[in-house]
This record gives C-alpha cells, sequence and structure tokens, in this order.
C-alpha cells in the first residue's frame, strides 16, 4: 500500500462517517503568534475548540502539512521529521472518546491492515493538583476494542519505574499523556485549550531495543521509553478544559482531535524500520545517489538530513503564503535547513560534480506531491530560484569563513572563536571541527554550546517579549487590533491599489504586525491618507457583521481574502459596515469587535520592507479611558 493509498484511505474512512474533508491549512501561522509554524494539525481548529461555529460543521478531517524546528538535530534516528504530514480528524462538541478509539482502531487494524498485537496504548494517569482524573473510561474503551480482535489488554502502571510487565495499555503522567500546544499544565496560558490524550504505539520489534548508544540501555523497557522499539504513529486528544485564573474548566463542548503522522504510519503499513525507507522518500533517496555517486546504506545520516530538509524547504518556500531564505524568523529557520542540507552534502562529495545540486532534488520533491498540494507547481519557479540563490550565497560564505578560520594560529580554537564563526560567517561548527581536524587542531565544542546557549536564552527573551500574547488569547485589546487589521488592508487597497494583498499577520494585545504586498516604500502622505481612513471608520462606530456564504457568492459580492484551497465550500465574510458604507469586507475565522467605536485611535508607528516585493506596518490603537 502506497503512501498516497493510505492518505486517501484515512480521508475517505472519515468521510464516509460523516465528516467534511477540509484542505490543508498554509504551513504558516495566520493571526497566531505563537510559533512560526504550524506544528500540529489542531492549530488552525483553536477558535473552532474554543466555540466558533466551523462553516463546514462539527466533523472534519484533513490532511495537514507541519513543521517541527525543534527536531532538525532529531532527524536521522529512523523516526523524526522536520517536515510531515499529519493526518487529523476532530469532533467539535459531537462524538468523543468511544467513537473515536473505536473508529480510529478500526481504520489501522482494517482499512489499511496494522497488526493489533503491534499496538500498544497509553493514557493519563490524572492529576489531582489539577482535578483532572485518571482515565479510566479512555481504558475500558481500549479493553473493549482490543477484546474483539481477541486480544486481552492488561492496564498498568508505573511502566517507567517497572517496565511492560505484559501490558497493553499502559498509564504516565502529563509529561507524556496530556496535550497543549504550549506542553503540560502548568506551562499553558491563561485562555488556552488542552486535555488529557490516548497515543497509540507500533512495536518495531524487540531486535530493535537499546539500539547504539540508548540512554535506556540498562533500563526496563517500556512503550515511552525512547530504546528504538516504539514508535508513537497516532495520538487521540481528548480536548474538554481550558485553563482559567481560577484552575481548569470544562469546555461547553467537549472535542476530539486526533493526530497521526503519515511518514509514520506509512512505515508501520510497508514493514519498515526508519521513515527514509519508505516510499515518501524513495526518489528523493535515489537522486542523492544519483547525485553523490554514492549508496544511501553507507551514507544514512547525511542523506537522511539532506532529504529531509530539502523536502522541508521546499514546502515552507513553496507554499502560498511561502517565506525566503533570511536571518530572520522563519526565513532564518529555511536558511538553517538549506545550509545544513549543504553541509551534509560536502560530507558525500555531493558538490565536485553539482553547481546547485540542492534545486534537482527540490524539483523531485515538488513532483512528487504536486497532485496532493498544487501550489508546489505553482510556486516551482520561485523554489528553484530560491534553492540557487541560497547555495550561492553559503557557498561564498564558506569561502569568507575558511580564510577566517585560516587566521586563527591557536592549537585550540576556543568556544567563543567558534562561535564568532558561526554568528558572523554562518560557519557551522562541524565544518569548524572538520577544518580544525585536517591541521590537528583540537575544538572546544562544549566552550561553543555555552556560547550558543547564552545567545539562545537571550533570543528567547526577546521571543517571549516579542510573541506576548496574542489572538490565541482571543483578548480584548487583541480582537480590537485584529479588527483594525482588516480595516488597514482595505484602507491599503483603496490608497495603493488592488494588488496589495495580505502576506502575514502577528497581532498581540499591544500591537499589530502587519505584512502586505507592495514593492515600493510608502511615503508621509499615504501613511496619513491611510490612518485616516481606518480612523474615519472607528469614528463612524461601525457595525461588524458576520455572514457564512459559499465562496463564489463571498468572491461576487468582493469579499477580500486568499483565495486558494486553504477555503472550504463555505467561509465566513466579516463585513464592517455603518448604514450603506462598506469601510471592510474579508473572509476570515477569526474574533472581532461588535461596533468599531470602541477602537481607541488607531496609529502607524513604523513602515519597512520585510522581504523582496513585501512591506510591513507596525500599528496600535490608543485607547482613551
Amino acid at each position: 500500500m502506497t503512501s498516497k493509498q493510505i492518505r486517501q484511505k484515512y480521508l475517505d474512512f472519515f468521510k464516509e462517517r460523516g465528516h467534511a474533508i477540509l484542505p490543508s491549512a498554509s504551513i504558516l501561522p495566520e493571526n497566531d503568534p505563537t510559533t512560526l509554524f504550524i506544528g500540529a494539525g489542531m492549530q488552525p481548529m483553536v477558535p473552532y475548540i474554543l466555540g466558533e461555529k466551523h462553516p463546514k460543521g462539527t466533523r472534519l478531517a484533513n490532511s495537514q502539512k507541519a513543521f517541527r524546528a525543534e527536531d532538525i538535530d532529531e532527524v536521522g534516528d529512523n523516526r523524526h521529521n522536520t517536515f510531515f504530514e499529519m493526518l487529523g480528524n476532530w469532533s467539535l462538541g459531537d462524538y468523543f472518546k468511544k467513537e473515536q478509539i473505536e473508529w480510529i482502531f478500526e481504520f489501522l487494524t482494517q482499512a489499511i491492515n496494522i497488526d493489533p498485537k503491534k499496538l500498544y496504548i497509553t493514557v493519563f494517569r490524572g492529576n489531582e493538583k489539577i482535578g483532572i482524573k485518571k482515565d479510566i473510561e479512555a481504558v475500558n474503551i481500549w479493553t473493549q476494542v482490543f477484546k474483539k480482535v481477541n486480544i486481552d489488554a492488561k492496564n498498568i502502571d508505573l511502566a517507567e519505574i517497572n517496565g511492560m510487565q505484559g501490558g497493553r495499555i499502559f498509564y504516565y503522567d502529563e509529561t507524556k499523556n496530556w496535550w497543549s500546544r504550549a506542553g503540560v499544565p502548568e506551562k499553558m496560558p491563561i485562555g488556552e485549550p488542552g486535555g488529557p490524550d490516548s497515543e497509540i504505539f507500533y512495536d518495531l520489534g524487540a531486535e530493535l531495543k537499546y539500539h547504539e548508544k540508548s540512554e535506556f540501555s540498562n533500563k526496563p523497557c517500556h512503550v515511552n521509553c525512547d530504546c528504538g522499539r516504539f514508535i508513537e504513529i497516532g495520538n487521540n486528544v481528548f480536548m474538554a478544559y481550558k485553563k482559567t485564573d481560577k484552575g481548569f474548566v470544562e469546555l461547553e463542548q467537549k472535542n476530539i482531535d486526533f493526530g497521526g503522522g503519515l511518514e509514520r504510519i506509512t512505515m508501520a503499513v510497508q514493514g519498515k524500520t526508519n521513515v527514509f525507507e519508505t516510499d515518501l522518500f524513495a526518489n528523493v533517496i535515489k537522486k542523492i545517489e544519483e547525485l553523490s555517486n554514492k549508496k544511501y546504506i553507507e551514507n544514512k545520516k547525511s542523506f537522511e538530513v539532506i532529504a529531509d530538509h530539502i523536502k522541508a524547504s521546499t514546502f515552507i518556500i513553496g507554499d502560498d503564503r511561502g517565506v525566503v531564505p533570511s536571518n530572520t524568523d522563519q526565513g532564518y529557520i529555511v536558511r538553517r535547513l538549506i545550509r545544513r542540507a549543504i553541509r551534509f552534502g560536502r560530507q558525500i562529495e555531493i558538490e565536485i560534480k553539482n553547481n546547485n545540486w540542492t534545486k534537482e532534488i527540490a524539483k523531485v520533491v515538488i513532483n512528487d506531491y504536486k497532485d496532493v498540494y498544487n501550489e508546489l507547481n505553482r510556486n516551482s519557479e520561485k523554489i528553484v530560484q530560491e534553492f540557487i540563490k541560497e547555495e550561492e550565497k553559503f557557498g561564498k560564505t564558506l569561502e569568507k569563513g575558511i580564510k577566517e578560520f585560516d587566521k586563527l594560529k591557536n592549537e585550540q580554537i576556543s568556544g567563543k572563536q567558534a562561535f564568532k564563526l558561526f554568528a558572523t560567517h554562518g560557519f557551522p561548527i562541524e565544518i569548524t571541527q572538520e577544518l580544525a581536524q585536517e591541521k590537528n587542531l583540537e575544538v572546544d565544542v562544549q566552550g561553543f554550546k555555552e556560547e550558543m546557549k547564552k545567545h539562545e536564552e537571550l533570543s528567547r527573551t526577546e521571543s517571549a517579549g516579542k510573541f506576548k500574547g496574542g489572538l490565541a488569547n482571543v483578548g480584548e485589546e487583541t480582537k480590537k487590533l485584529h479588527t483594525a487589521a482588516h480595516l488597514m488592508l482595505a484602507a491599503l487597497r483603496k490608497v495603493l491599489g488592488d494588488h496589495v494583498t495580505q502576506k502575514g499577520s502577528n497581532i498581540t494585545a499591544e500591537r499589530l504586525r502587519f505584512d502586505f504586498s507592495h514593492a515600493e516604500k510608502l511615503t508621509d502622505e499615504q501613511k496619513k491618507e491611510i490612518e485616516d481612513l481606518v480612523n474615519t471608520a472607528i469614528q463612524a462606530d461601525a457595525e461588524v457583521i458576520c455572514e457564512e456564504l459559499n465562496l463564489e457568492e463571498a468572491k461576487k459580492q468582493g469579499a477580500v481574502g486568499i483565495f486558494n484551497s486553504r477555503y472550504g465550500e463555505k467561509v465566513k465574510v466579516f463585513t464592517v459596515q455603518k448604514d450603506n458604507q462598506i469601510f471592510s469586507k474579508e473572509i476570515c475565522g477569526g474574533p472581532h469587535v461588535v461596533q468599531t467605536g470602541e477602537m481607541g485611535e488607531f496609529k502607524i508607528k513604523k513602515e519597512q520592507s520585510s522581504s523582496a516585493g513585501v512591506r510591513r506596518i507596525k500599528a496600535i490603537l490608543i485607547i482613551d479611558h
């Protein structure tokens, strides 16, 4: 069974059970300042989990593009990818634990024929401090579904101390079996939804237990021990709680949020023990073999890093809201991915025979996925050109870095020197080590890590301030600024022209940041005209009206929006209107004020370039209390 068949079978399975099939949202979050990328299928669903009505109903499913930068260093361990597809289904106040557990078990064991004897389950142990009990209900349901296939599913607690003990279902604490975007309950911000979960693990085989250098080699093996034997292939989140300043309260509607990694599920179905051995990577691996004249089996780490990083970069650049390599935010991650791929390409001497080789692998990725994610085909020229530019830039960076390296005469290269090569010249520590080895020099790697840690802590502090609050909290000030962003887009289009479209936004309780398509710097007169148009709408105390329309009807009425596959058949259209005067009409799913009169005075604080052909405005609302 191919990965394409598995993806389609999943969507068909849930469509037959009353689910509307949604297209994947952008891999770049919209109006969510808490994260740089979509790292889980539920992120675009948060407003609906919190109670907003979804235009497509209460049962939804899709395959969502996702990216997790935190897994960059994990690539090469048989199970981690930075880019992956998350098969997801949701119940918004509709069915709950019983239906979800029975259906997902049926899908895995009957629709795609995974052996139920190889499946193991984890559930939430409960936590008295937050007032949420042990999930005995989920255990009982799992016990029954296993019983139907003649498996006696014994449930076990404290497996992390005592091992498997012949169990099939295992209790764990909130570090393993609680899900929210922020992680464990104590890290969740006020207003954030979360809940206990029940994860599904696949047994890759006892022979993989305690693989090389495992920290678990002298500890009891259990499904969550990360020894290499068990791999999580799905997670049923029982999204039933919201954090408040008084503790956890139940959501008015109890929700199901399932997510299953297509790459890992495919690995299980195809009988592999490594995600890179599935058909999702076969063509890319073959291309790397052709370009390098080396064998994957003899150079697995290099091949896997190259394959993963170029695929992830292709999807991020190729998104309809895509970003290109740069030194800030999402662009920095793309740059890091491409340059890391190039560095591993050096290890297999791929660049000796091939100039601009990264684009050749990107073309394979585009071809592999173009039928499922046609934005890659639409944006193929942009993708290819960005890989060419970044590879050439990094070539120059390497030249400069090597010159700086040659100036170092010490017997040992200090951590500060190694970090300066990295921070100033983009010179990876691994290349510094390679060059040092050639000259019989030592590198203070620990000192470099300490310098890097200082840098990361500083960056985190800056990011915490930068991303404070946001639409995830749906606060009143955020609603005002979100509504102001709509009015500003309408004003931008009136002053600058209809070519202006939204390219991204980041809205907190303190300010809005808005990226839009325009090639030239705004004049002071243009900025003043935009401010005046927005403030006219605010002073009119216009009404904000929400209606659900078919996409075609929304277009006919002149609603502004990104008209791509992100939207379902029905969309929400917000119109800011006073009598017969329309100030803004836009497709959106976020929260808004009811009347503009409560918003205060709109003021543009800064206008600058964001990237080629994209400008950025930062603005505030001055509230006169």
